[in-house]
Parts: structure tokens; C-alpha cells; sequence
């Protein structure tokens, strides 16, 4: 009686076997590449520079600097404006190396892979 599934000896095809090197070995890049990138600080400023917010590789508010003219009692939601803009632009910054180092390791190939950095 034939066996129901499975490879002729049972075993994994040479195709198959060299894929599943790869996708580890792909896999380990990532892993890598994802800690290099938790090290990593990203800065951005709003406001000429009055508001410069510093956010980690780990995507964590790290750091709200203000200049001193920017903080106007009477102005409130204009601070929290450039504080909104500056976190933004860092997180910008976060994704934009994120996708740049998935794309070196996976070669452009399908746009990356979400939920991996």
C-alpha cells in the first residue's frame, strides 16, 4: 500500500531542505537586525528646532527637549502641537530604517513582512 502524503524515503527534497536553510538564516538576520535597531536613538525637532523629541529603536519616548520661547502659558496647544509633530516625525524615522533594513535582508522582495520589527 502507497504511503498518503509525505516524500518518496520520507525525506525532505533538496529544493525544500535548502529553503528552510535560508528562511533560517533569514530569519536569524532579522533577529539581529532587530536588536541593532533596539540600540538605536532617532531625534527629531518641530518647530525650528524648538521641540526635539528622541524616541528608541524600541519605538519609546526617550527624551522631550523644548526651548525656553516655546513654552508659552498662553499657548498651550501650540506646544503640544510641535510635541505631536516631533514624536511623529521620529517614529517616521524608526519605520523608515526598520523597512530599510527588512528590505536589504529580504531584497525588496514583498514589501516586507509587518509585525517583524
Amino acid at each position: 500500500m502507497a504511503k498518503k502524503g509525505g516524500f518518496p524515503g520520507g525525506g525532505v527534497p533538496g529544493n525544500m531542505a535548502n529553503l528552510m536553510k535560508q528562511a533560517q538564516k533569514m530569519q536569524r538576520q532579522m533577529e539581529e537586525q532587530t536588536k541593532e535597531l533596539e540600540t538605536k536613538e532617532f531625534t527629531a525637532a518641530a518647530g525650528g528646532g524648538a521641540v526635539e523629541v528622541t524616541i528608541s529603536g524600541k519605538r519609546e519616548v526617550m527624551k522631550v527637549k523644548l526651548q525656553e520661547e516655546v513654552v508659552d502659558p498662553e499657548d498651550i496647544e501650540m506646544l503640544e502641537d510641535l510635541i505631536v509633530a516631533a514624536t511623529n516625525e521620529a517614529l517616521r524615522k524608526v519605520d523608515e530604517e526598520s523597512s530599510s533594513a527588512m528590505n536589504k535582508l529580504t531584497g525588496g522582495l514583498g514589501g516586507g513582512m509587518p509585525g517583524m520589527f
